[in-house]
């Protein structure tokens, strides 16, 4: 019998932290960091973390295949299937690198083409935001019992929009904030931005350019599970199992 979600989501949420203790390790000494065959950098955080995730993710449901990215760099990827897990085991490589503390573990879950769970831990913060289905979503400090949290009504005025560091003079962006008047920014690496918006704490994330779909399914579930949203830029749903696992521009709003 295959587990259930709340299983599922317990060993995704053990993985992630399990994950993070071999990244620290590594982030508090020097590394050495590589390009991959794209010229996007990879150390040995990213690949440790990986592994471990994808061990203890087969553990508990070896029948669910893993789409991982590292795994996808050396083009050694399961077929997916109708359920499959999405991983990436240090997003926010460049943040990791800069010795920013802005970097997170994500795992999420697909059924069909829609996440259905999601866990997100900063390994620095050692703050875990986990959700599986509607009403589920959670914020973890520490070892503490999980919080519930929720997505917030967008105030009037003072929105809070969250993008990444290379974004900030994004003419793209700068064009979108437009219609949004009084906005404030939020600055942050790694998907850690879409639990800004499950949490209450931000309103808007957008991203005009390409990312994979390890990038934004754990984000996804989580937010989806507190109450907002994920759409693509003409107002699609956000899905998953696309060509090459790439994702197009997006728009996460809160409630």
């Amino acid at each position: 019998m295959e587990p259930d979600l709340r299983e599922l989501l317990e060993a995704a949420r053990c993985a992630a932290r399990a994950a993070s203790v071999a990244i620290l390790e590594i982030y508090a000494a020097p590394f050495d960091v590589r390009r991959k065959e794209d010229q996007s950098p990879v150390t040995e955080a990213d690949e440790r973390a990986e592994r471990i995730i994808i061990a203890a993710l087969a553990q508990t449901a070896p029948g669910i295949p893993a789409i991982a990215e590292e795994l996808a760099a050396a083009q050694n990827l399961p077929s997916p299937g109708p359920r499959f897990w999405l991983i990436d085991p240090l997003d926010g490589t460049k943040e990791f690198i800069a010795k920013n503390d802005e970097f997170s573990v994500n795992i999420g879950l697909i059924e069909g083409d829609r996440p259905v769970l999601g866990v997100i831990h900063a390994p620095v913060a050692k703050v875990t935001y986990a959700a599986a289905g509607p009403g589920s979503a959670t914020r973890q400090e520490g070892d503490a019992v999980p919080v519930p949290i929720a997505a917030r009504k967008a105030p009037a005025r003072g929105l809070v929009v969250a993008h990444s560091r290379s974004h900030v003079n994004s003419q793209k962006l700068a064009d979108f904030l437009v219609a949004y008047p009084g906005v404030q920014r939020r600055i942050s690496g790694s998907a850690i931005k879409f639990c800004f918006l499950a949490e209450g704490s931000a309103d808007l994330y957008p991203r005009f350019g390409t990312t994979m779909e390890w990038d934004t399914a754990a984000g996804q579930a989580i937010l989806e599970a507190a109450g907002g949203s994920v759409v693509t830029l003409d107002g699609a749903p956000l899905r998953y199992g696309k060509p090459l696992f790439r994702n197009p521009g997006f728009i996460a709003r809160g409630r």
